[in-house]
């Protein structure tokens, strides 16, 4: 079997930028352990697997190369891409999740591209797991958790850059990822995303985590529409603006490869 696949280097204007993706569009759903395989061997931070159903939706499916997620924005953001690149007249798409249900995604005139997401606003929590603590070399002033993530909140731009990680105590707060964060100079926010027991060890970008990052800093800042900075080595950019149950992000997205793959 040959499948037609592309990588996609998203939220950023420029390859070798942004988060990867592979995005691989069906004509009918591979078994679970096939995709999980397919992603293993792509080695990318995510591997997309998209189907049109008979409602012209289309249903998603990403997977680390360790394991099925829930949700991910970069790769929504990267599959989005490919349809539009393979049908120019194409303006709309939906897809839709197990988890997080329809997700409305719009080509822009500006070149960018609008995903409409669930707003996934952290609560603050009280009693803050030591493997948090031990797993950062920064204290953080507040933490918060969604349905995804700790949220580890810094009171100087320079600690998200500098923070360091032990990674084998975030790996122990599974099923929950940690994202550091904190306002900025340059941008209204920026963070960076670690995700061990989940994909890796840090994320370059990570669309599904400004789910929840907005809604937050939207009340901080007493702003509804913020650019963020994802403070990666490779680096993204993102634009939010927070409604009341959704939360719009958009970003650009870059071809880097296509071909096909034969399994």
């Amino acid at each position: 079997m040959k499948l037609k696949i592309y990588q996609i280097d998203a939220f950023t204007n420029k390859v070798f930028q942004g988060n990867y993706a592979a995005v691989i569009i069906l004509e009918e759903w591979l078994s679970t352990e096939l995709m999980q395989q397919i992603a293993t061997e792509n080695n990318l931070s995510e591997t997309a697997f998209a189907l049109k159903n008979t409602q012209n939706i289309y249903e998603i499916r990403w997977f680390s190369p360790m394991s099925e997620i829930d949700f991910c924005g970069h790769a929504t953001l990267a599959t989005a891409f490919v349809l539009f690149k393979e049908n120019e007249s194409l303006e709309k798409v939906i897809f839709t999740a197990k988890a997080v249900g329809d997700l409305s995604v719009e080509k822009l005139d500006t070149g960018y591209i609008q995903m409409t997401f669930p707003n996934r606003e952290p609560k603050v929590i009280d009693i803050i797991p030591k493997e948090l603590l031990s797993g950062l070399s920064i204290v953080p002033s507040e933490v918060l958790l969604n349905q995804q993530a700790y949220f580890a909140i810094f009171s100087k731009e320079e600690d998200v850059y500098s923070v360091n990680t032990n990674l084998d105590e975030l790996k122990k707060l599974a099923p929950y990822d940690v994202v550091v964060t904190s306002k900025s100079n340059d941008y209204d926010f920026i963070s960076r995303y670690f995700w061990p027991a989940n994909g890796g060890d840090e994320d370059p970008v990570t669309g599904s985590i400004h789910a929840g990052l907005a809604p937050y800093w939207a009340k901080k800042l007493n702003k509804n529409e913020l650019i963020a900075h994802q403070a990666s080595k490779r680096g993204g950019l993102l634009k939010c603006k927070v409604l009341e149950d959704k939360v719009i992000i958009s970003g650009q997205a870059v071809l880097y490869l296509e071909g096909y793959i034969t399994i």
